[in-house]
């Protein structure tokens, strides 16, 4: 069972994830537990190591970050110990749960499972410390943003667990963003590669990488509310879990969107080999990723207008690396846009059906929606609109691809 900074914001919430700790017990499982910081803690401990040193040793801010973790930690297994359960909070380091020497972004590699075994065994419930390992040099490391959410997900995976369920403050996975689209539903199950897509373009239910993780390690994950029960014979959340365990795939699982795009777009590039790795190397030496790209070459087939997105943060210091390079690139004007968005449409069962683009581009087309660029996979197709239309976008495609609640 997992908790995240929501879940656990004071001591009343931790107090309700001991309730909910104790009735897995009392139904006869083994139970790990691991939580994040309270809300807002982790935000606080990293402005206090920035204010002090914008230019900090990574191995000191890991020092710092990972105590909101180690906090919560105690603090839940001193309400289980109140209800009569028999728990035992664990750090990081003390699993151990070891990782790469990456302090900020360290990356899990093995964990111990020997001690925790014995425990369980004995009917002791571990709370862990979750977004903290270890590294080779025996200093405490951090996992990242959402990192607690893989730490859970590699600990079930090491303990053979039947299943990691996912405390947060939403019920679910939903077809769309409840918050826009009033008829989006829940779905019962949702495979790995779909959530994974999902998670990556957007829909903020789960961290990229603790779906990776899962998919990688075949670990049934589900997401539940912290907050609401749900009701009597109903399905009690979403379960991650592989394709084979779906019986009927829907064609369109779910759309998600991105605020988080912006465009630039270099007019009249030389149309010849080597411009794209001369555009697009300097942008990755500055770190730079780059999303969506389409190409239009000119009448005279000598130039080429070349388009590609950014993330919003990133817009400033690309733009700013391109036009350093201008004069070797040669390319005519440079034209930034942060005012767009990216809507995606998700399903594993676009493999198999046909007309899943033409829905989306006679939909958008319907409502007067411009596509500015498009790109694709096997199980999702992805535009570039402008942001003024997401809302009408959502709602549109939502109900073309039959996803509206009854």
């Amino acid at each position: 069972m997992k908790f995240g900074g929501t879940s656990v914001a004071d001591i009343e919430r931790i107090k309700n994830v001991a309730r909910r700790v104790k009735k897995e017990i009392d139904a006869g499982n083994q139970v790990a537990v691991v939580v994040s910081a309270m809300s807002g803690v982790t935000n606080q401990l990293v402005a206090w190591v920035n204010q002090l040193s914008p230019l900090h040793d990574a191995r000191e801010y890991d020092t710092v970050v990972a105590t909101g973790e180690q906090v919560t930690s105690g603090l839940l297994a001193v309400a289980l110990q109140e209800l009569g359960v028999n728990a035992r909070s664990w750090q990081g380091w003390q699993i151990a749960l070891k990782t790469d020497g990456v302090h900020g972004k360290a990356r899990i590699q093995q964990i111990d499972r020997d001690e925790l075994d014995r425990r369980l065994n004995d009917g002791q419930v571990a709370v862990v410390a979750g977004f903290q390992g270890i590294g080779p040099d025996n200093r405490v490391t951090t996992l990242g943003r959402g990192g607690s959410d893989t730490s859970a997900v590699a600990l079930a995976a090491a303990l053979n667990a039947e299943r990691c369920d996912i405390y947060t403050d939403v019920d679910g996975v939903y077809t769309c963003d409840p918050r826009i689209v009033s008829k989006a539903r829940k779905l019962s199950k949702i495979t790995y590669e779909e959530m994974l897509e999902m998670a990556s373009l957007g829909a903020k239910v789960l961290q990229t990488r603790s779906v990776e993780m899962a998919m990688n390690h075949r670990v049934r994950v589900q997401v539940l509310s912290s907050f609401v029960d749900a009701p009597p014979n109903s399905v009690p959340g979403t379960l991650v879990v592989d394709e084979d365990e779906i019986v009927e795939k829907e064609v369109v699982s779910g759309i998600a969107y991105s605020r988080d795009e912006a465009k630039i777009t270099l007019t009249r590039v030389s149309d010849k080999p080597g411009v794209a790795a001369a555009i697009f190397g300097p942008l990755a030496d500055a770190s730079i990723n780059v999303d969506m790209i389409v190409q239009n070459v000119s009448e005279d087939g000598r130039t080429t207008d070349l388009t590609f997105t950014v993330t919003r943060a990133d817009l400033e210091r690309a733009v700013s690396v391109l036009k350093k390079e201008a004069k070797s690139l040669g390319f005519q004007e440079i034209k930034p846009d942060a005012k767009v968005v990216k809507v995606s449409v998700i399903g594993v069962g676009m493999r198999s059906h046909a007309g899943v683009a033409l829905t989306m581009f006679r939909t958008l087309a319907e409502k007067g929606i411009n596509i500015e660029v498009i790109s694709t996979s096997e199980i999702k197709i992805s535009v570039l609109i402008d942001e003024q239309y997401l809302e009408l976008a959502l709602r549109a495609l939502h109900t073309a691809y039959g996803l509206d609640a009854a």
